[in-house]
């Protein structure tokens, strides 16, 4: 027994030293274990290019749409110090000061629309601009002029003529657009240059911000700061789904809270422009107010939708068609309302002159009202 002992001690001892032997010289030839902690070993990629990672990137789509989204510089003259129109001043210090102007400058966004030069941004970014300069990604600068804008939608269409077909951008489908969707937001922010933001649709239809009369916008977490406004925003194929128009933000810098307005109004509104100058929409001339809980017990309305007429324009077309205060309109021709905004959009969208079939409840009766659509009256200038 003890002579097999002395067999197995020794041939233990000779295995223990070929195998430290062995770990030694050729790790290789030993067998992997599956390790359960410590040490991990990483397959590394063996390519030496810095490209990102295939199909996260979004390169393609950057690339695809950054010639199409250019920087937009404007410049007013304003008076260098508001005592230059008093006439006592003048008096006194005589007529030398007429020139003393100073010119007050801001900048912006904006996206070609067509290879002939037309440039869809924000009607904030150009309102009221003397002189409007449009530098394209490829380097080159040209002046541009003022097509028309569109105060209530913030939306506005200036030209440049410049030699050779432009790089004009692709138009998405912004219906079809779900929270949660990737998007690329691309402008000018804070002048430093073309800039390329990534963020995801946080909301759809947001509405009732009071930046717009008629609001719909895609909210968005993409960085969007001063300077962006009038640029793309985009989707990962690099089409275009929305113009960036304003962030929520007590200090003026991005807290990921974006507004866009939807291509699907931006290209009606820029269609209308381009044609005539101008947008032209439908208007009946009443005031309307949100049907609260409140208000929905008060008239019985149960679960029927819509909005309480609140005023009349006296001579107006609705006035003219018998429709009173205090009347609920429910649904404009075969069109439900649900709110104010879905009011709005409805009698805008009709063209004047045509008969609308309105729907109403006075007093628990259903009522129909047919009314001449009139012109919207053009918002008043703010001073």
């Amino acid at each position: 027994m003890r002579k097999f002992w002395l067999l197995f001690a020794q041939a233990t001892t000779i295995g223990l030293a070929m195998l430290f032997i062995i770990h030694t010289l050729r790790p290789e030839l030993l067998p992997k274990a599956a390790s359960s902690g410590g040490v991990v070993t990483l397959r590394e990629d063996a390519s030496e290019s810095g490209s990102s990672l295939p199909g996260t990137g979004f390169s393609a789509s950057a690339k695809k749409v950054m010639p199409s989204v250019v920087n937009i510089y404007t410049s007013t003259e304003v008076k260098a110090n508001p005592l230059l129109d008093d006439p006592r001043f003048r008096f006194f210090f005589g007529d030398q000061y007429d020139d003393a102007t100073e010119r007050s400058n801001s900048l912006g966004s904006g996206v070609i629309v067509s290879e002939d030069g037309y440039i869809l941004t924000n009607h904030h970014v150009v309102e009221s601009a003397d002189q409007i300069e449009v530098a394209l990604a490829d380097g080159r600068n040209a002046r541009a002029r003022i097509i028309g804008s569109d105060p209530e939608t913030d939306l506005a269409v200036i030209k440049i003529d410049l030699p050779g077909g432009l790089p004009a951008i692709t138009f998405g489908h912004s219906d079809k657009a779900q929270v949660g969707d990737v998007v690329l937001a691309i402008g000018n922010p804070f002048g430093v240059g073309q800039t390329v933001t990534m963020g995801i649709v946080s909301a759809l239809k947001r509405n009732h911000l009071g930046l717009n009369t008629f609001e719909n916008f895609i909210q968005t977490d993409a960085a969007i700061n001063p300077g962006n406004s009038g640029g793309a925003l985009v989707d990962v194929n690099g089409n275009l789904i929305g113009i960036n128009s304003a962030i929520y933000s007590p200090n003026g810098g991005s807290l990921g809270i974006g507004f866009a307005i939807p291509v699907s109004t931006a290209k009606k509104v820029m269609e209308q422009i381009i044609q005539t100058g101008t947008v032209t929409r439908g208007w009946i001339g009443v005031a309307i107010q949100e049907i609260t809980p409140e208000l929905a017990d008060s008239f019985k309305l149960g679960n029927r939708s819509g909005v309480l007429i609140s005023e009349v324009v006296r001579g107006g077309p609705a006035d003219q068609a018998g429709v009173r205060a205090g009347d609920i309109l429910f649904a404009v021709g075969d069109k439900e309302l649900t709110d104010s905004t879905s009011m709005l959009e409805a009698i805008a969208a009709l063209p004047p002159s045509k008969l609308a079939v309105l729907h109403l409840l006075r007093n628990q009766n259903e009522l129909v009202a047919q009314v001449k659509v009139g012109k919207r009256p053009k918002p008043q200038t703010k001073n």
